[in-house]
């Protein structure tokens, strides 16, 4: 039940965003700051949203299969702080304004928050955990629309 009641959240979301189009500005009126990257780095930042992105599809996947644990290795591998190296935080940082540079580190501290909910999860029962899973990844995705609607890289 609660695999179902993900999924049509997940495709009611993207049929929105698919038959509405983006609810962004469009570029002339864009108001998000500017961040200026080398074409490489530009490339290489899209591509580690892009994963992010579907390292989120692949956590409420597993949720709703009810395999926290599963959940929770791909939030840490993926997104929580031992991901920085892996996604090349340390080259792409000094490119990026301070404020973003906050913005990113905050999301992957929040992943790691989410890993420990996900292994407190089996000390609480039923709605109580489910909560506490949910509003720990939703910490992770605010992170993800504060970047989203204060920056751009194109």
């Amino acid at each position: 039940m609660v695999r179902k009641t993900i999924l049509a959240i997940v495709v009611g979301l993207a049929a929105g965003w698919v038959f509405a189009g983006p609810v962004a500005a469009p570029a002339a009126e864009d108001p998000r700051e500017f961040v200026e990257l080398p074409a490489m780095m530009q490339d290489h930042m899209l591509a580690n949203m892009r994963d992010h992105l579907a390292a989120v599809n692949e956590i409420l996947d597993a949720l709703s299969a009810d395999r926290i644990k599963d959940a929770g290795a791909i939030a840490e591998k993926r997104l929580g702080m031992s991901s920085l190296s892996l996604h090349g935080a340390a080259h792409m940082a000094p490119f990026m304004p301070e404020r973003m540079q906050a913005i990113g580190t905050e999301m992957h501290r929040a992943a790691s928050r989410f890993v420990t909910a996900t292994e407190d999860a089996d000390l609480a029962a039923g709605a109580e955990k489910r909560q506490a899973l949910f509003a720990a990844l939703h910490e992770v995705t605010n992170t993800c629309v504060s970047c989203h609607e204060a920056f751009r890289i194109r």
